[in-house]
């Protein structure tokens, strides 16, 4: 009689710190790198009296509006990615032998 014991993972799971800062930190320097490209050729000021004039606005927070814009950005792009990356044995059964 054959005995099929459950396989290992080929490596634990990685603590919940480390899978963030390995989403959060590259796309936080993404972000930085995007809105310095993007508000070098457009200024804050000008962007919000196209899209909405009436609302009350300095540059700096248009620069942080549009820091964290990119970053939401940027960081659902590498969490698509991480989830894309995952293993296959974590979720799949494995096949039955013979």
């Amino acid at each position: 009689m054959t005995v099929h014991t459950a396989p290992r993972p080929d490596h634990p799971p990685r603590p919940l710190s480390q899978r963030l800062g390995a989403i959060l930190w590259p796309s936080f320097f993404a972000a930085a790198v995007s809105t310095m490209v993007f508000f070098a050729y457009v200024d804050p000021l000008a962007l919000r009296d196209l899209t909405f004039p009436q609302m009350p606005m300095t540059r700096e927070l248009g620069y942080s509006v549009g820091f964290f814009m990119f970053w939401v950005a940027t960081s659902s792009a590498s969490l698509f990615t991480w989830i894309l990356l995952r293993p296959a044995s974590r979720f799949n059964a494995p096949l039955p032998p013979g």
